[in-house]
């Protein structure tokens, strides 16, 4: 987990401004401290990747939509640039899922290739982090704490899942059951009468009816490991395009009295 030889970590992650390894001599004396604003990271992010385990709990609070040429699963957590709908004042809505992209920070798992394999990092520049008397430490002794450990923990678990996303987009994009589409959006202008339509975005859905066009024994298999539900899951999700309307709306009218 917590490595002493020097390694090459590579890749950028989204909101980790200074992702270095975890070892004991560089972070012997630091760990996690509370900040007033602990979602502030993550504030300007207005879509978060997710995996597919996580579909049915997101699917009652976002729009789940597949990206890029990859079909990347991403979380639609605001439509406006740098705008996080779901995060104010660096709180986050409670009443909402947080995707397990956010809950693992500030620690990730980095690529080593030089050693092929993944490295525990943490971002350094975290507010959070801290080297001054920690209310949870990153070490205690020569090991380290249960609290790392836990982390440690669950960065394996994402990383499963993560993998299993993958190979269930595989499994989708084989069976060629994606389709292009598009959120519009059309508000009102000051006097009341219809604004310009715009386009939100343009993204991937799993198609309904090119999934009905399976084979039974297809679809069975789908069942069995899990997949289907994962697309029933994001299909569902897609309702929450109107959520998002609305809190933007109400958001830039309080901007306008403002």
């Amino acid at each position: 987990m917590a490595d002493e030889n020097p390694i090459s970590v590579s890749g950028n992650v989204m909101f980790y401004e200074k992702p270095v390894p975890l070892n004991r001599e560089a972070h012997a004396k630091h760990g996690v401290k509370a900040v007033d604003r602990p979602f502030d990271f993550m504030a300007d992010q207005h879509f978060l990747p997710l995996t597919a385990p996580e579909f049915g709990a997101a699917a009652a609070s976002y729009p789940i939509i597949f990206a890029g040429e990859e079909r990347t699963p991403l979380a639609v957590m605001g439509i406006r640039q740098k705008e996080n709908l779901f995060v104010t004042d660096g709180q986050f809505a409670q009443d909402f899922y947080m995707p397990s992209f956010a809950r693992r920070y500030p620690f990730v798992l980095a690529g080593d290739q030089a050693n092929d394999r993944f490295v525990v990092c943490v971002d350094e520049a975290a507010e959070c982090v801290t080297d001054k008397a920690p209310q949870q430490k990153f070490f205690e002794g020569s090991d380290t704490s249960a609290f790392t450990t836990e982390a440690f923990e669950f960065l394996q678990s994402y990383e499963r899942d993560r993998q299993a996303t993958s190979a269930m987009v595989e499994e989708f994009k084989t069976l060629d059951v994606f389709e292009a589409k598009e959120m519009n959006f059309q508000g009102q202008n000051a006097d009341g009468t219809p604004a310009p339509q715009q386009k939100i975005a343009d993204y991937f859905a799993i198609s309904e009816a090119k999934m009905r066009e399976l084979p039974a024994d297809k679809i069975k298999d789908l069942h069995d490991r899990g997949f289907l539900a994962v697309a029933h899951a994001h299909l569902v999700s897609l309702g929450n395009w109107q959520r998002l309307v609305n809190m933007t709306l109400r958001k830039a009218a309080t901007e306008q009295q403002a």
